[in-house]
């Protein structure tokens, strides 16, 4: 049973909801996984960034960080994570590093998803 001598305020949760950090949003513009890889990309002056974006941007400014270690880092539930960073990779401030791969770069498979990719843009 709670006492009103109890704080109201709980130290260990965030200071606004998910729902308030992604302006309602539920759903990421890319498809990113658990094991995603994002990097910082050229910083774009002009783009304003919530403060948890720009934990997420310094986090990937020290190398490459997976989805699932940024969300732990910023404590955030992975879904509102991806958002946010989907936010940063539209605004050009984090980049998706493609894998090192022994492709054939003539795969007509291959130069479809760099198309799509493209148009995408």
């Amino acid at each position: 049973m709670t006492s009103f001598d109890d704080p109201w305020i709980d130290a260990d949760a965030p200071d606004v909801r998910p729902y308030a950090l992604t302006q309602g949003r539920t759903r990421p513009t890319r498809d990113l996984t658990l094991a995603t890889l994002v990097k910082a990309g050229r910083s774009r002056s002009g783009v304003r960034l919530s403060p948890e974006h720009g934990e997420a941007l310094e986090l990937c400014r020290h190398g490459p960080r997976s989805v699932a270690e940024i969300a732990g880092v910023l404590k955030l539930p992975v879904q509102v994570t991806k958002v946010l960073l989907s936010d940063l990779i539209d605004a050009r401030s984090l980049v998706v590093p493609m894998p090192a791969t022994d492709a054939d770069p003539t795969d007509p498979l291959l130069l479809e998803a760099l198309l799509a990719g493209l148009r995408q843009l």
